[in-house]
């Protein structure tokens, strides 16, 4: 890969130097407004929004307006938060407008930097996303940078977890005499000061989750967006979808990138729930379809390998489980389970589709006779074999809906992000996500000074030259930042100072909000922190801390600036390069160093026992360091042959999710496409198809399927060649099953196949004439339903609203409820593909025409459930049970550095969460004065 770019950069420049010079003018062209803009009043200036709205929707476009937007944001920046954008954040601005990676060090300011192209892009009215990695830096920079978005008069919405949402308030209603406001430029001062580490909650709105997504920008963490995104694909209702609808994935900005997109992508985000209440269900029905009796409860087609109940059989299975109205009460889930219990007694032979191995049912494959341990039958049909053979079903966790992150976020419009490390991964981040990576030069020159690693014999003596560091850099006031790879480390390193009664502070993932303030503070005269490699991103470390006296600067200046030390190399460079960049900012000087044994992990996979062993040779005390710039060099090389064979299996497991992707997309466009319909008949809308239309072309197509399946030449069990008979006795009895048919229609359908003729063209116009005399029953059975509808609710208009809730359910639980079975397919398919391997074939290749098997498949069951259920219904199913209900949910995604506080006070829907109350502002007011 370094050989391609750089055969590139010698054919056509570097990339990085090419983009900074066609920037530059952009930059120069903004600042030619400055002086201008500061001549602005306030109202002057908030009227710019109104002017550059207008000026779009003339014809403009966001690059025609981004310079004298960007001197706006700037001006407003230095009127509200005190901060004045540097030429180098207009940047980082531009370079997020035109999604791309903008690297910037550590104390650059990317949470200002991110007002710009937030700013620019919410013009267009579309909504904007700034996505963090947990939910406390959400709430953080939105109640930070509010006060820019709320003067231009943008709305901020935030989205946490457990669906807790807010929306920015300024407050200015509850400012009413000169006390109140008084009272209120306390806070707006206290948060001016502390709003780099501190949520000011005063400023919060409790709301719902779709005010939240209909603001102009919406704050929140990548699951909570990834999440929304999967549950409004889950709705039974339009009005129940949170995000925008046409334009939920516009633009985003990813903060801290490379986190969200490499380090958390390898987890997809997984909505579950728990499905062992069923098992008893199974082998109840397993005995009750033994009961069962042929023609009259159900009928059997053995060449469609099909059976399914019919009215008399679930009437007589209604007695038998004392329910009145099995789809009422059960649901269509119920029926499916039971018919696919009949099908495991009356289609599946044991020792011909599958063997018992043990207390295991194992599937025998149909054209080599060999067993096929792992794979199991989809749809529950694995778990109805299993109730009728009498062994222990196996219930797993149903995956209602899944995606990757990588999958998510490919589906913006537009994408871009920033960091302090992204260019180790710049050949990930383009090949995966279409992103270029543009490194943005500090603005002030950079002062940091990187030691070589000190190599230690063992662990202890490594932790006793960590200790003798940290007393060294106390007694000059040198703050010390201790990096640490886990909070196993982070904890133990810290039980060790504690025994050497060193005060310090310890940072990871457990101490929720408390985050941002400890990180602050890291750069007080003295202190010590230890901190997990991850922990405490996007806070600055000023050197003296938040509060600093000159005095207190300059001692910690003269003692050498922070000081951060790793105590281990990460498998990733850039993690270890995320932790030197907490050093130094701003152009303030600073030290970095990584203190390493030959007992950590990278050391003892790649050279730590031949290390160890010339160490013991040449008998090296155990605290005596080897600084040494070839192991240094060693190091590095295997973070990067780490770092290639991640990033392979990462690409490997997106290209089998590609797969699933297009899966995922067809049905919830097709969901998607009910669920518009529904609503525009329930508006009343002109609309050109109906639910009526969309139930009636499933019914069609099954009815033709049914037809020319049974009137095509059959191949005779145990003879050669074919039959040239039509099996109306198979066509009769699979269409009662549909909808109710009597001796009349039994009749008419042998009278129109005795008007077959010789001739192929002949047998085309009877088969259409049968379709169309079933089509025309199904229209009648149809109007029967539709009259008992009526009847039941003696309100015409309350009939069609009913009518259409019955087809919208029926249409949607299907589809949900087999879409959950064919994920867990697709996991077996997953888990057991490689074996293909060993037959010398590309397991990819294998998977993709499996899965393809399958989701015609899962197309074809979807569309005979529809139609096998709807006439059975009756009234009453929007009582039953969906299998998307949103009370059982669990949700489980990418593991974070720290959960906000939010998590453990909130619930579901709106948020508790009260402004802060008058009482509290005076006290807040006095602590400031005191």
């Amino acid at each position: 890969m370094n050989v391609l770019k750089k055969t590139y950069e010698k054919v056509f420049g570097n990339f990085n130097i090419q983009t900074m010079k066609e920037i530059q003018p952009i930059v120069e062209k903004i600042n030619s407004f400055e002086s201008a803009y500061a001549a602005l009043s306030d109202k002057e200036l908030q009227g710019k929004t109104a002017e550059f709205k207008a000026a779009l929707k003339e014809g403009k476009t966001l690059d025609d307006i981004l310079p004298e937007a960007f001197a706006t944001v700037r001006e407003v920046g230095k009127r509200t938060l005190g901060m004045r954008h540097y030429d180098v954040q207009m940047v980082g601005g531009i370079a997020l407008h035109r999604g791309m990676i903008a690297e910037m060090r550590t104390g650059e300011g990317k949470t200002l930097v991110a007002t710009l192209p937030t700013y620019l892009n919410a013009l267009e009215g579309k909504g904007v996303h700034v996505i963090t990695v947990n939910d406390y830096l959400a709430k953080r920079d939105a109640v930070w940078m509010g006060q820019v978005y709320d003067f231009l008069g943008i709305s901020l919405g935030i989205v946490q977890g457990q669906r807790v949402s807010f929306i920015y308030d300024a407050q200015g209603d509850d400012v009413t005499d000169a006390e109140q406001l008084k009272e209120h430029s306390a806070i707006d001062s206290l948060r001016d000061k502390d709003g780099s580490f501190k949520v000011e909650s005063s400023y919060l709105r409790g709301c719902t989750r779709q005010e939240a997504y209909l603001c102009d920008i919406t704050y929140g963490t990548n699951n909570e967006f990834g999440f929304d995104y999967l549950r409004d694909n889950m709705v039974q209702d339009q009005k129940d979808m949170v995000m925008r609808a046409g334009s939920e994935m516009h633009y985003a900005v990813i903060d801290e990138i490379d986190s969200i997109l490499i380090d958390e992508a390898r987890t997809p985000l997984i909505i579950s729930a728990q499905a062992g209440e069923a098992t008893d269900q199974y082998y109840t029905f397993a005995k009750l379809v033994r009961n069962l009796n042929e023609e009259t409860d159900y009928n059997v087609d053995e060449k469609l390998r099909s059976a399914t109940l019919t009215e008399e059989g679930i009437t007589v299975l209604e007695k038998a489980l004392g329910i009145e109205n099995i789809y009422a009460e059960g649901g269509i889930r119920v029926i499916h389970h039971i018919e696919q219990a009949l099908r495991s007694e009356v289609l599946f032979t044991r020792d011909k589709d599958y063997v018992l191995d043990g207390e295991e049912v194992v599937i025998i494959d149909e054209f080599t006779g060999r067993k096929m341990p792992g794979r199991r039958y989809s749809e529950g049909l694995h778990q109805a074999i299993e109730a009728k053979e009498g062994v222990a079903i196996k219930q797993e966790s149903r995956t209602l809906a899944t995606i990757t992150f990588q999958n998510l976020f490919r589906m913006y419009t537009k994408l871009s992000g920033m960091t302090g490390t992204a260019v180790t991964e710049e050949e990930e981040f383009r090949s995966i996500y279409g992103l270029d990576v543009l490194v943005i030069p500090t603005n002030k020159p950079d002062a940091r000074k990187d030691y070589p690693d000190r190599i230690y014999k063992t662990e202890k003596g490594k932790y006793k030259a960590i200790v003798e560091k940290i007393k060294e850099c106390r007694e000059k006031n040198q703050p010390i930042l201790v990096g640490t790879i886990s909070v196993e480390k982070n904890e133990e390193l810290g039980l060790f100072l504690q025994a050497q009664g060193i005060p310090h502070e310890i940072l990871n993932a457990k101490n929720h909000e408390r985050e941002g303030e400890i990180v602050a503070k890291a750069g007080m005269p003295g202190a010590v922190t230890l901190a997990t490699n991850m922990a405490g991103r996007g806070v600055d470390i000023k050197l003296g801390g938040p509060d600093a006296s000159e005095e207190d600067r300059h001692r910690v200046l003269a003692s050498g600036g922070l000081f951060v030390l790793g105590t281990e190399r990460h498998e990733s460079r850039r993690i270890d390069n995320q932790l030197r960049g907490r050093s130094a900012r701003q152009g303030d000087p600073g030290e970095t160093q990584f203190f390493v044994s030959t007992h950590d992990d990278l050391m003892r996979i790649f050279a730590g026992d031949r290390l160890r062993s010339v160490m013991d040779r040449l008998k090296v005390p155990e605290d005596m360091p080897i600084e040494q710039g070839m192991i240094s060099k060693m190091l590095e090389n295997a973070q990067k042959k780490v770092e290639s064979h991640h990033y392979d299996i990462r690409k490997h497991l997106l290209e089998y999710d590609d797969i699933l992707n297009k899966q995922r997309q067809v049905i919830y466009t097709k969901r998607r496409e009910i669920l518009d319909i529904a609503h525009a008949q329930e508006a009343g809308d002109e609309i050109k198809k109906s639910l009526r239309d969309v139930l009636f072309e499933f019914i069609e197509q099954e009815i033709e399927f049914i037809i020319s399946f049974h009137t095509n030449g059959q191949i005779l069990e145990g003879e050669e060649g074919h039959s040239d008979d039509w099996n109306t006795k198979e066509i009769f009895e699979t269409m009662n099953t549909i909808f109710p048919c009597d001796q009349a229609d039994k009749k008419a359908l042998k009278d129109l196949v005795a008007k077959r003729g010789q001739a192929k063209v002949e047998e085309v116009v009877v088969r259409d004439e049968i379709v169309q005399y079933f089509l025309t029953k199904a229209q009648v059975a149809y109007d029967a339903l539709e009259v008992q509808v009526a009847e039941k609710v003696q309100d015409g208009t309350q009939a069609k609203h009913m009518m259409a809730v019955i087809e919208k359910q029926v249409i949607l639980r299907a589809i949900d409820s087999l879409w959950v079975d064919h994920l867990v397919q697709m996991t077996y398919l997953r888990t057991g593909i490689g074996l293909q391997g060993y037959g010398q074939r590309d397991p990819l290749i294998e998977y993709k025409k499996e899965s393809f098997g399958l989701f015609t498949h899962l197309q074809s069951s979807i569309q005979k459930e529809i139609v096998y259920a709807f006439f059975k219904v009756g009234v009453g199913l929007q009582l039953a049970p969906t299998v998307m209900a949103d009370d059982k949910l669990v949700f489980t995604g990418a593991k974070k550095t720290s959960d906000s506080a939010a998590l453990a006070r909130g619930g579901a829907g709106v948020s508790t969460k009260q402004k802060m109350s008058k009482k509290d502002r005076r006290r807040l007011n006095r602590q400031q004065k005191g």
